[in-house]
């Protein structure tokens, strides 16, 4: 029997990420975007409101929340606005292959300290030569002793450079390609560990994008997550989750985008007349919404499928398309509807089509997607 409605827990959390949302994100929101500024108080506040570490478990001081519970709180903090919520979705990311691969003292050691404080961790895979082709990667991580040697350099790092903690992709073994790739845990002041270059992006500006330098970055051996050649796969299964994550959010970009949209059309007058009252208008619009409700139901299948502990490659990856792709059509349909003003930085429609770009592309590019589904296809 298939339940569309949430549970009274699930409606609560929704209620709390909302009003957060809506009380010290959206009020803030467009100030951070034109400064290109990260708030560094948002953290504390997030986490004083429980928002943070979402989906860890209880037993290591997180908040306990099943996948789908946590997606549907990522909606709303992206309805606040996309580059707050990327900082916190950044920072589940990050987390993730700890999650997925760490062992029990690795769990206790790290999770236990991240959870206990207002804290942030990073997920450093990309570089400039290897993006959807993780079997590029040229960060090398060369056994000393009881120590692995870090060199490289990642780019685009959400959370890059600022994080208390990194989990850090590296090849052991460069010539066997994704089966060299392994995962390391990274502490913030770890000697060799360093922050470059600082994006400046289209959108979700209020959240940190940078390099992260490894120079020599002594880790310990017992640092490494599972074996050595295990990266791939973790960064798989990360992946995963990290792309029903971005399809929830994509959905919030475009809800926040649709009832803007409403909202002018029924106080926009043209011809004596509110411009809602035109078919023209009413059609996009009701395109909008149907868009927004399909793209929610595809993410929490997904998320229900994670809960349920089944296979959900595939309907990450529709999830993930179809959302962003979805809130880039949304989003440019309500420029089109404030028509010259949707156009001006006075309103808040043109950042939500700026923020809803990048999830095209982040987390696998949408053409990588479709790989993956076409993939699944052919194997039927």
């Amino acid at each position: 029997m298939i339940s569309f409605e949430l549970s009274e827990e699930q409606r609560a959390v929704q209620k709390v990420a909302h009003e957060f949302a809506e009380r010290e994100i959206r009020p803030l929101a467009a100030e951070y975007d034109e400064r290109e500024e990260y708030p560094e108080w948002f953290v504390e506040k997030a986490f004083r409101a429980g928002l943070t570490y979402t989906y860890v478990p209880e037993e290591y001081g997180g908040q306990g929340m099943d996948f789908l519970t946590a997606c549907i709180v990522n909606e709303e903090l992206s309805w606040g606005c996309c580059g707050f919520a990327t900082i916190l979705g950044a920072n589940n990311l990050g987390v993730t292959p700890l999650l997925v691969a760490g062992n029990e003292e690795q769990k206790r050691k790290y999770l236990l300290d991240l959870t206990s404080r207002p804290s942030l961790a990073a997920m450093a895979l990309t570089e400039p030569e290897a993006g959807s082709d993780a079997g590029a990667v040229r960060t090398t991580a060369v056994r000393d002793g009881d120590f692995y040697v870090l060199n490289g350099t990642k780019c685009f790092i959400s959370n890059g450079g600022i994080a208390d903690l990194h989990t850090v992709y590296a090849s052991t073994d460069p010539s066997k390609g994704t089966r060299g790739l392994s995962c390391f845990l990274v502490p913030k002041g770890t000697p060799g560990l360093s922050a470059g270059k600082k994006e400046r992006k289209m959108g979700v500006r209020a959240s940190v994008t940078s390099e992260v330098i490894l120079s020599d970055c002594r880790v310990p051996a017992e640092d490494l997550l599972g074996a050595e050649g295990q990266g791939f796969k973790i960064a798989m299964i990360t992946l995963d989750k990290a792309r029903v994550n971005v399809a929830s959010g994509s959905v919030g970009i475009a809800r926040a985008a649709l009832e803007a949209a409403l909202d002018y059309a029924r106080q926009r007058i043209q011809f004596g007349r509110p411009i809602i009252e035109n078919q023209a208008i009413q059609f996009m619009l009701a395109d909008m919404d149907m868009d927004v409700e399909a793209g929610r139901l595809l993410y929490m299948k997904a998320a229900w499928l994670e809960t349920k502990g089944l296979p959900f490659t595939r309907e990450a990856a529709m999830a993930k398309t179809f959302c962003s792709d979805m809130a880039m059509r949304v989003t440019t349909d309500v420029v089109q509807v404030f028509g010259g003003y949707g156009y001006m930085r006075d309103y808040p429609v043109e950042k939500y089509m700026r923020d809803a770009k990048i999830n095209q592309i982040w987390d696998g590019t949408n053409q990588i997607q479709r790989l993956v589904m076409a993939r699944s296809l052919m194997a039927r």
